[in-house]
Order: structure tokens, then sequence, then C-alpha cells
């Protein structure tokens, strides 16, 4: 099985041998926008993309795109940071996170995301719903709690504004969530909405009032 591989900071490209090694840092020219602004930070001690929401969004695709990038099955790994702006609302939580198979027009995608503020909230409710997955068209958070509470959420020890590091495995219909190098899945999905067969890029992912910060993006494709 051949697989290939794409590291921001660091980006190896890997086909049937590793031959040669490229460096480089990503920067807004590497992705592409949607509803959002993409600059190059510098947080916590590492080189990062900073995403802001620009202006008023429409719906859950607020992201940015990694350019040339073809996903199907594999395994994502980034360290991700989110925090609510200062002028944002009561119910900010700092959302920040991964999609895949994203559509180029976004019409499409899978996605997990963190609730940094919810995980260590006094309110045990607010704890259960730090992790996230949703799927776009059809299915926002706010079906899946309504139809089917509980399943596509869940705990996990997060905190806003710093570094967390993110590893998601793919295959097929199934999808896993795990959080600062656990060895079991903070968050199972066992049927993603848009079907077994679809593929696309791996998107930055951001909701309403967050900074976010990406970096040490690594994408290890299994076809």
């Amino acid at each position: 099985m051949s697989k290939k591989l794409f590291i921001a900071p660091v980006l190896f490209l890997s086909f049937s041998m590793m031959s040669r090694a490229q460096h480089k840092t990503i920067v807004p020219a590497d992705v592409i926008p949607f509803q959002v602004t993409a600059e190059k930070s510098l947080f916590k001690g590492k080189k990062a993309l900073a995403l802001k929401i620009n202006g008023q969004a429409d719906g859950d695709k607020t992201l940015a795109i990694l350019k040339n990038i073809d996903f199907h099955n594999g395994v994502i790994e980034a360290t991700v940071s989110g925090q609510p702006l200062a002028n944002a609302g009561e119910t900010a939580r700092g959302f920040v996170g991964i999609a895949f198979r994203t559509a180029p027009d976004v019409s499409r995608a899978e996605v997990f995301y963190l609730r940094p503020t919810n995980g260590r909230a006094s309110d045990q409710l607010r704890r259960n719903h730090s992790s996230q997955y949703i799927s776009i068209p059809g299915y926002p958070w706010e079906k899946l709690r309504k139809d089917t509470p509980g399943q596509y959420e869940s705990y996990v020890d997060i905190v806003p504004a710093e570094w967390i590091s993110v590893k998601i495995v793919v295959k097929d219909e199934i999808a896993r969530l795990y959080i600062n190098g656990a060895s079991q899945p903070a968050l199972i999905v066992n049927d993603l909405k848009q079907g077994k067969n679809m593929r696309g890029s791996i998107g930055l992912w951001i909701g309403p009032g967050t900074l976010g910060h990406f970096a040490d993006v690594k994408v290890t494709k299994e076809d």
C-alpha cells in the first residue's frame, strides 16, 4: 500500500520510495480561504497559520482548504488552538477543527472540531460537548444533537488558547478522533454522512467568534 505525506511546516512527498524532501512553512498562499482570513503567525512558540472569520459567515463553510491534496483514507495530524475573540458573544467556544474529504467549493465536507472553553467547564453537560462531528451538507451540530443526542460529540480535556494535538484516522465510512496523543479515540463516527467513497482536500476549520491557530499539519494517504 503506497502512502503520500503532506507535512507543514515541513513538507515531505513520499511515493513508492522517499527520494527527496522539501522544507516548507505553511503560509496563506498554501490555502484557499472560504469566509475566513488567513495570516502568518507566531503563536506559543510555533510558526502557525492564524484564521478568523471574515465578516458574517454563511453556515459552517468557514475554513481554509490546503491546496494540491486529494484525500480519501488515511491519517490527518495537526496541532491546533482555538480561543474566543475579545468581542465574541457569550456562546463562543473557541471552535477549531479539521475538515476532510472537502470538495473544492466546500459543497461537501466531513468535520471534527473542538470547543476548548467547554473542556474544563463547571457544567458537566457543557463538558460533554467538548468535541463534535458535523457533515456538510445536511448535518449541522443542531440536527445531530437533536436526532441522536450524544452520539456525535463527547468530552475531552482541552483548554482555550493552548496547543492541542489532533489525529484523525479515516477508513471508508469510519473516522476516529484522537486528542493529545491518547491511545483511545475521544470520538468515533461509524457512519460518515457523505458516504465512504467521498474524497477531497483537507480544511483548517474555525467557528463563530474564534481566533484559530494551526501548525504541524501532516496528511498520510492510504488509498
